[in-house]
C-alpha cells in the first residue's frame, strides 16, 4: 500500500473494505504502552535469531550508551559458563535517537537444548530453546503483525503452539516513521522472541526512507540483524539459513531483483549450494505475493516473479510464504501462472493483526490455482514431520480462539517423482548457467 509522507512524517493509510461470507469480529484498537521508568542499562527488546551452524544471535537495546555488548550463557539457571562478545550500533531519525542496539553471537550450541542467558552483565535472566538437529520441526508463521489487539491475540495463539522457529514475511512493527513504535514493538514481542528464534524479512512498512535525509530500512537493519553474512549475502534484506533438514531462503521484495542485481546473483549461488540430501525441504519467504486472488495489491509482485520464479521452480522450492495482503490464501502447486504439480505451494499469510484492517474482497470467480482463501486474522503452523511429509495448518483468530480453519499434508518435491536427482541437476544447471 503506497504511503504519502506529510510534513509531520505521518501517513494516511487506506484499508480495503468489502464483505464476504465469514462474519468477523470487530476491529481492535492499537495497543497502548504506558511510560515507565527503566534503568538506563536494563536490556530491552530482547530477541534471538539463528546465526549460522549451531549459533544464535542475541539482540537487545539499552538506553545507556556505555553498556557492554556481551552475553553470558549456560545450561543451568544463574550459572553462565560461556561468554559471547558482540557489537553495537545506533541510529538517528529526524529528532529521534535510538538507544544502543546490541548484537552478540553465542555458540556453538547443542541442539534441542534450553540455555539461560543474561545480556550485558546485568538485568533479568532469559532462556532460549535451540531447534532440533533433525525432524520433526515446527515453524510458526505470521506476517504483517503491527501492534493491535489482534496482534496480541495472534501472539498469544502462537505462544500456545509447540514451535521451534518463527517465520515472518515482512511488515513487523508498523512504526511508519514514528520510531518509538519500534521500541514498543520490541517490548511486545520480547516474551516470544527472546525464547524462540524469529527469522524475518522486510516489507513495505520497513522502508521508512525520507529522500536526501534518511536511507531506506535504517531502523529495520539496525534492530533486526539477520544471518546475511553467514549465508554469503551482502545485504540484510536477503539471506538464507538451514535448520533440521530445511533450507529457508528469505528474499527482499523491496530491493533490486533483476538478473543483473546482487540479490539475483546471490540467490543463484545459494541455490547451487543446496544439498537436498541434507535439507530435503526448500522454503522461500518474501513480502509481496506472486499468486494473489484478492483485490488488494494485484500485480505488485509481477516484476520479481518474472525474474525469480524460474530459479525457484528449477530448484524445486516446496513452499513460498508471503504477506502484504491482509488475508489468508493457499494455492495448489503452481508455476508460470497455472497449476503445476512440480511447482511450489504459495501461501499468503499477511494476517497477523495490523492496524490497517483486513483485505476483504476477493476476485470472483476464484482462479483455478486457488484452494482456500479467507479474510481473517490468524497464524500458521508448519510441521516438517520427516524428509517426505509436512503438515500445514492455518488458525483463524475467531473470538480469541485459534480455530483451525485450513490444513493440508504436503509431500516434498524431491521425494515426489518430480525431481529425480538427474532431472533436478539438469534443470538447476541450466538456469544457473544463464547469463
Amino acid at each position: 500500500m503506497e504511503r504519502t509522507l506529510l510534513v509531520t512524517f505521518s501517513l494516511i493509510l487506506f484499508a480495503s473494505v468489502a464483505a464476504d461470507d465469514y462474519v468477523r469480529p470487530k476491529p481492535r484498537q492499537a495497543l497502548q504502552f504506558p511510560w515507565k521508568q527503566k534503568s538506563t542499562s536494563q536490556p530491552e527488546q530482547v530477541h534471538i535469531s539463528l546465526a549460522g551452524d549451531k549459533h544464535m544471535r542475541v539482540s537487545w537495546v539499552t538506553n545507556d550508551k556505555s553498556s557492554p555488548s556481551f552475553v553470558e550463557y549456560g545450561t543451568s539457571p544463574g550459572k553462565y559458563s560461556f561468554l559471547g562478545q558482540g557489537e553495537s550500533t545506533s541510529y538517528s531519525y529526524i529528532f529521534y535517537r535510538s538507544g544502543k542496539i546490541h548484537h552478540a553471537v553465542i555458540g556453538p550450541l547443542e541442539p534441542d537444548t534450553v540455555y539461560y542467558y543474561r545480556c550485558g552483565g546485568g538485568g533479568p535472566e532469559f532462556h532460549l530453546k535451540t531447534p532440533p538437529s533433525r525432524f520433526p520441526i515446527t515453524f510458526a508463521v505470521a506476517g504483517d503483525l503491527g501492534q493491535t489487539g489482534w496482534t496480541k491475540s495472534t501472539l498469544d495463539h502462537i505462544d500456545q503452539c509447540k514451535y521451534e522457529v518463527h517465520l515472518l514475511p515482512g511488515d513487523l512493527s508498523y512504526a511508519d516513521y514514528m520510531q518509538h513504535k519500534w521500541d514498543t514493538f520490541g517490548e511486545l514481542v520480547q516474551p516470544l522472541a527472546s525464547v524462540r528464534p524469529w527469522m524475518v524479512t522486510q516489507g513495505n512498512h520497513e522502508k521508512e526512507n525520507i529522500p536526501f535525509v534518511v536511507d531506506e530500512f535504517v531502523s529495520y537493519n539496525s534492530r533486526w540483524k539477520m544471518p546475511y553474512a553467514e549465508s554469503g549475502s551482502n545485504s540484510n534484506l536477503y539471506y538464507s539459513f538451514e535448520v533440521a533438514g530445511v533450507h529457508v531462503i528469505m528474499l527482499g521484495s523491496y530491493t533490486d531483483c533483476d538478473r543483473y542485481s546482487d540479490q539475483y546473483n546471490w540467490l543463484k549461488g545459494d541455490l547451487a549450494k543446496v544439498d537436498r540430501e541434507r535439507t530435503p525441504w526448500l522454503i522461500a519467504l518474501f513480502h509481496v505475493p506472486w499468486y494473489n486472488s484478492n483485490d488488494a495489491h494485484q500485480n505488485e509482485g509481477d516484476g520479481m516473479m518474472a525474474e525469480m520464479e524460474p530459479l525457484l521452480y528449477a530448484s524445486g522450492v516446496d513452499i513460498v510464504f508471503t504477506g502484504h495482503v491482509h488475508a489468508y490464501e493457499r494455492t495448489k502447486r503452481v508455476n508460470n501462472g497455472k497449476s503445476d504439480p512440480c511447482g511450489p505451494v504459495h501461501i499468503t499469510i499477511g494476517d497477523g493483526g495490523n492496524r490497517e484492517g483486513l483485505a476483504r474482497k476477493y476476485k470472483d470467480p476464484s482462479p483455478e490455482w486457488s484452494v482456500f482463501r479467507e479474510a481473517s486474522f490468524g497464524h500458521g503452523e508448519l510441521q516438517m514431520v520427516n524428509s517426505t511429509h509436512a503438515h500445514w495448518t492455518w488458525h483463524r483468530n475467531d473470538d480469541d480462539e485459534p480455530t483451525k480453519s485450513d490444513e493440508v499434508w504436503l509431500t516434498s518435491l524431491v521425494n515426489s517423482g518430480c525431481w529425480t536427482e538427474k532431472k533436478w541437476n539438469e534443470n538447476l544447471r541450466k538456469i544457473l548457467m544463464e547469463p
